[in-house]
């Protein structure tokens, strides 16, 4: 490379990369607080396990609400300002927290968490198309896995960090005040410093509305996203896909409360240690040594036998296979992205707001875990629920992906 194309490479590529990994960050603690704040708010407001996974449900259920307005926002500021936007409205969000602390109010602390699930609707948007078409579509699995080891590895941080300050055995929702004026006011500087970002405006092939796309008749003869039936497909898979993520991640501390285990807040880290090696090996391995397709099927296969393990071996071994998931999953969501938003074109945008909407998820299987929890009065039957849902990982993998409406 020549001095001017490494410099062109740092500009638009090394840098941006830089930035939104910081911001897949943010969005990883962000989720992070939620797996903490399950067995918190259960003890601060003596509610049940179901209600308590009412933290994932609050937050999630943003992404079903704004996930057009979303779509939206971005089509008319792009995606740097769509940035901005959602980090001032996840600051809103962590100070709501504050209130909800003084007045002892679960609806208040409920609210907070829905506009914070706002601004990472929002981010999800932008960040995740953005990553995806900032280079080759071959490789994306491979960015996007980069971007995971940043945000699992902030997920795993935050209850640690929460933990400092609030302590699960000891509830009092007075400690959250000081730590949440603190992560509202850097939520607040992110979003200025990413005003300043250099962040180019990057756009898929034919994006531009009235902009032919001419790599793809395909695309030119459609005209609602609802026409792509991988795109759709692609949806549920990520719904689904962040229902079991959230699982894995906000159910594995109750699980370690619940069979007696110590410093059960640790737990959430080795879940997230798991993404990570799961993401460093997507990093390494695709696309040289191994497909995207071929990595998600893989990936699903073990989450088909973690499942099955986590059901039938001892509470004090199973649990070990709850944080297996993270490996499982690590390389199910890059694959998925790339998969759904292929041949989209000037759809882009639009398919991706509709991907992000698949959030939601993560706030509907979590309470039904909990449901089935309370009901069997034990964790490892309601794992149950997770067989299903990676059988369709795999269908969506062999066959689903392939599925085009001429």
């Amino acid at each position: 490379m020549t001095k001017n194309e490494i410099k062109s490479h740092w500009k638009y590529f090394v840098i941006p990369m830089i930035i939104i990994a910081a911001m897949f960050s943010i969005l990883g603690f962000a989720v992070g607080i939620n797996a903490f704040f399950v067995p918190f708010v259960k003890a601060a407001f003596n509610i049940s396990t179901a209600m308590s996974y009412l933290v994932t449900t609050a937050t999630f259920s943003a992404f079903v609400i704004f996930g057009i307005p979303s779509g939206w926002i971005l089509k008319k500021v792009g995606y740097k300002r769509s940035m901005v936007i959602a980090f001032l409205l996840m600051a809103l969000g962590m100070l709501f927290i504050v209130p909800a602390a003084k007045w002892i109010s679960f609806p208040v602390f409920l609210f907070g968490l829905f506009v914070n699930g706002m601004g990472q609707t929002l981010l999800n948007a932008a960040v995740n198309p953005y990553v995806t078409i900032l280079g080759p579509q071959r490789s994306a699995a491979q960015r996007i896995s980069i971007m995971g080891i940043c945000n699992k590895l902030s997920f795993g941080f935050a209850p640690v960090l929460l933990a400092i300050f609030m302590d699960t055995t000891n509830v009092q929702l007075n400690d959250a005040i000081v730590p949440f004026y603190v992560i509202g006011f850097i939520l607040v500087s992110l979003g200025v410093l990413s005003y300043f970002a250099p962040l180019p405006e990057v756009k898929a092939a034919g994006e531009g509305e009235n902009e032919k796309d001419t790599t793809s008749v395909y695309t030119n003869s459609k005209s609602s996203i609802f026409q792509f039936p991988h795109l759709l497909l692609g949806g549920l898979a990520i719904f689904l896909y962040v229902g079991v993520e959230n699982v894995a991640l906000t159910s594995i501390n109750d699980f370690a409360i619940e069979i007696g285990l110590p410093s059960p807040e640790k737990f959430a880290g080795y879940t997230s240690a798991a993404y990570v090696i799961g993401y460093l090996l997507g990093i390494f391995l695709i696309p040289r040594v191994i497909s995207q397709i071929n990595a998600m099927i893989t990936c699903t296969l073990i989450g088909i036998g973690s499942s099955l393990l986590i059901v039938f071996l001892p509470g004090t071994i199973s649990i070990y296979f709850v944080a297996t998931l993270g490996l499982a999953n690590s390389l199910i969501w890059p694959a998925i992205w790339p998969l759904a938003l292929a041949d989209l074109g000037r759809f882009t945008k639009s398919g991706a707001s509709l991907l992000v909407m698949g959030i939601a998820g993560g706030g509907l299987l979590p309470p039904v875990l909990g449901l089935l929890r309370d009901y069997y009065s034990s964790y490892q039957q309601a794992y149950w629920m997770l067989l299903p849902v990676y059988l369709y990982f795999l269908f969506y993998a062999l066959s689903g992906y392939k599925i085009r409406k001429n």
